[in-house]
């Protein structure tokens, strides 16, 4: 996780909720008084978020205590405290919110990853995420599929060549995007990993009779589909299954012989955790 890319995300939050102050604490709670508060937590899940959420404070009030009770990682239940912190009120309740939104979000993250990950108990096959991120957000959301269990797929445009439908159509068809990718690839003396998307099986016969592609992505594959493509890949790459995968399916997928099954549903379509920071000094 890049912490200069955490840095500059918590300064932009922190500008666009403090705006020219939190006018309600400074009108209800004295400069110098001091607090403490507890993350409490109100449900059953996965926990991450824990390391941001101690920068946010630190960033308010340098000096600020910070006691962790629990790690990133660890199941949580109802009635659990996550840490304590001590510092000045004000600093407390300024953080509130963003260290909450933050911690909800990656915790959800974390524990909608995990059920995936477990569905495929004792299968050789790993769970990726995708580019579906919360614009800001993807490296505290790629954190927490790590935290879950799954592993992140690439991190932007910039370390993966993936050559999707619309690549492969501007580009001509699928020969021509991955001659120039290998030619491109030399000049640029780089060296990425090449995955190339499958619409249909005749599309598998022609990646596979090109073999410029480290993994073939089967997108929106059926079942059948997919037992085919990977009859016919074998050893000579790896195989990725994409689209259409749910919880209740994703066993099906990976049973048939995939190394990766990539799922969007991890970072875009969660539930957040109820956690709440409560006041217990005052």
């Amino acid at each position: 996780m890049s912490n200069k890319l955490v840095d500059e995300l918590i300064e932009l939050a922190l500008k666009e909720d403090l705006g020219d102050g939190d006018h309600t604490s400074m009108a209800c709670i004295p400069a110098d008084a001091i607090g403490t508060a507890q993350l409490l937590v109100k449900d059953e899940g996965i926990l991450c978020g824990i390391a941001v959420a101690r920068k946010i404070f630190v960033s308010l009030e340098r000096e600020i205590r910070f006691e962790q009770l629990m790690n990133d990682g660890d199941k949580i239940k109802f009635g659990d405290i996550a840490f304590t912190v001590r510092g000045k009120v004000r600093t407390l309740l300024r953080a509130e919110r963003l260290v909450l939104n933050i911690m909800q979000h990656m915790s959800g993250v974390a524990t909608q990853t995990n059920e995936y990950v477990r569905r495929l108990s004792g299968l050789k096959t790993r769970v990726l995420d995708t580019r579906k991120t919360t614009p800001g957000m993807r490296m505290l959301d790629k954190e927490a599929v790590k935290t879950g269990g799954g592993e992140n797929h690439r991190t932007g445009l910039f370390d993966m060549i993936l050559i999707k439908d619309n690549h492969i159509d501007f580009a001509g068809g699928i020969h021509q995007a991955l001659n120039r990718t290998e030619t491109y690839l030399r000049q640029a003396r780089k060296k990425l990993k090449v995955v190339i998307e499958a619409r249909n099986l005749d599309d598998v016969k022609i990646i596979l009779e090109n073999g410029k592609a480290d993994r073939i992505m089967l997108d929106n594959f059926s079942l059948e589909d997919t037992r085919n493509a990977v009859e016919l890949i074998g050893v000579s790459c790896e195989i990725e299954s994409s689209g259409g995968i749910t919880l209740e399916n994703i066993r099906s997928y990976a049973e048939c012989g995939v190394d990766f099954i990539s799922v969007g549903a991890l970072t875009h379509q969660i539930r957040s955790l109820d956690l709440s920071l409560k006041a217990v000094d005052y």
